[in-house]
């Protein structure tokens, strides 16, 4: 099972980064493709006498190269699978999709009703898991961040207020990750007051966003309907190149954690010593990269784009100083100059296990964009991460926090009978409710910082 404790405590492992080439789409077509790809091999270069093969015939390199045809199944499979069991033995872990505007990150990332994403793959994957799982109690708890024009706004808060109408997620005649039925066209949002959302650090929590709203959850039905509410609420914009633009960095967090329980009791712990694995889950969808010459962009999706741009270009600045060994050196990296590259800095050559999905488009059209995606590529592939079991005995896992509240109600409404579906589900209420009284004084701490 996935939460046996047989991987070692520390695991140092290079980011594996994989490329997926999306289908050419209708305004690529007549130009045709410029890339060869080789699945089998894991390589993709230029064809020869290309525009792709004139501007650079470089052959990449990679740990995965997904063609076309591929399914995003396949894609989970080989990319994240082996993430999320680390995640259920203690190991942070992190998944992010990249690459220019149009590529495919969004249906990489959230899929749809018929080729579900690694999002959702991922979510079923964690409670599957966890149903197999024997001699363990887990608690699971979820966010969603999204970040705007270098803004932070909580997507499950009700200050991040959802629009009129339903946002189109994809092209014409799709749907999207929940099902829903979407067309072309723009979709602006309205003013809205941006959440108070700060980055802070500390030695047990690593970086977090102080503030941020999260939801304890039960099963992966309730986590898919808290992503709806919260997809509802993201930026989407028409450009040239894509009639449902992501305006805005997403990041949706799951932090798992368990502990070894006395399965002849009611399910209390063994003990109040009893170390608690607390593993944390980011799976992130980026905005595209973008050239204003190609968007057509314009006022407010020309400022979008520029925000975007800057915050991707740090992240390849980032890339490039821990490919160089800058931090071994005691140079400075530049993790603070985004929010994006703050907020992921443990999954860059920090405390993560991490893999990379670079998206890409075959079309002569967008050459040079897809060498950029592939030269980011190998450098991101060199960056290693040190991976580390996270075992808290303190009260900073929020399982250990409420355990004497819980344990209480436990023998209240439980006894000496087990534990049936209905105290299961009073326990769970009474999480919640301890868990948002904490979220709320943390937002009114910041509140008072500002």
């Amino acid at each position: 099972f996935f939460c046996k404790r047989v991987l070692p405590a520390t695991m140092a492992d290079n980011i594996a980064v994989s490329v997926r080439v999306r289908p050419l789409n209708s305004k690529e077509e007549s130009k045709g493709a410029a890339w060869d790809i080789h699945s089998e091999t894991n390589a993709i270069a230029p064809q020869a006498g290309s525009s792709a093969g004139t501007t650079d015939s470089t052959s990449y390199q990679l740990d995965n190269v997904f063609d076309p045809s591929c399914r995003t199944k396949d894609v989970y499979d080989r990319t994240t699978r082996g993430i999320i069991e680390s995640v259920l033995n203690g190991f942070n872990g992190t998944v992010f999709a990249y690459g220019q505007t149009s590529s495919g990150k969004t249906h990489t990332m959230q899929g749809s009703a018929e080729e579900p994403g690694i999002i959702p793959l991922a979510v079923h994957d964690v409670f599957d898991s966890i149903d197999r799982s024997e001699g363990r109690e887990f608690l699971v708890r979820v966010s969603y961040l999204e970040i705007y024009n270098e803004q932070m706004v909580d997507l499950f808060s009700a200050d991040a207020v959802a629009p009129p109408t339903k946002p189109q997620m994809g092209s014409s005649g799709s749907r999207d990750l929940f099902g829903s039925s979407i067309g072309g066209g723009s979709f602006d949002r309205p003013e809205r007051r941006v959440s108070r959302l700060q980055i802070k650090e500390d030695s047990e929590r690593g970086v977090y966003v102080s503030g941020l709203k999260e939801e304890i959850v039960t099963s992966p039905t309730q986590v898919l309907e808290l992503l709806r509410t919260g997809v509802a609420r993201r930026h989407v914009g028409e450009t040239n190149m894509n009639a449902e633009s992501s305006r805005s960095h997403t990041i949706f967090r799951m932090v798992v954690e368990s502990r070894a329980v006395d399965e002849n009791s009611s399910g209390a712990a063994n003990g109040a010593q009893d170390a608690v694995l607390v593993a944390t889950l980011n799976l992130v969808d980026l905005a595209g990269s973008e050239r204003v010459v190609k968007t057509g962009a314009e006022g407010i999706r020309m400022k979008e784009g520029a925000n975007i741009n800057k915050s991707l270009l740090n992240l390849g600045i980032v890339i490039n100083k821990l490919t160089e060994g800058a931090e071994g050196k005691g140079s400075h990296i530049p993790f603070r100059d985004s929010k994006l590259t703050r907020i992921l800095q443990p999954a860059l050559g920090g405390n993560s296990k991490t893999a990379i999905v670079c998206n890409v488009t075959p079309a002569a059209a967008h050459a040079e964009e897809t060498h950029s995606t592939l030269r980011f590529a190998v450098r991101a592939k060199r960056v290693c991460n040190n991976a580390t079991v996270n075992e808290v005995v303190s009260e900073s896992a929020l399982i250990k926090r409420q355990q004497r509240e819980i344990e209480e109600l436990r023998k209240k409404l439980g006894g000496e009978g087990g534990v049936s579906q209905e105290v299961e589900e009073e326990i769970n209420a009474l999480r919640r409710e301890m868990l948002e009284a904490e979220n709320e004084r943390e937002r009114l701490t910041n509140e008072l910082e500002i």
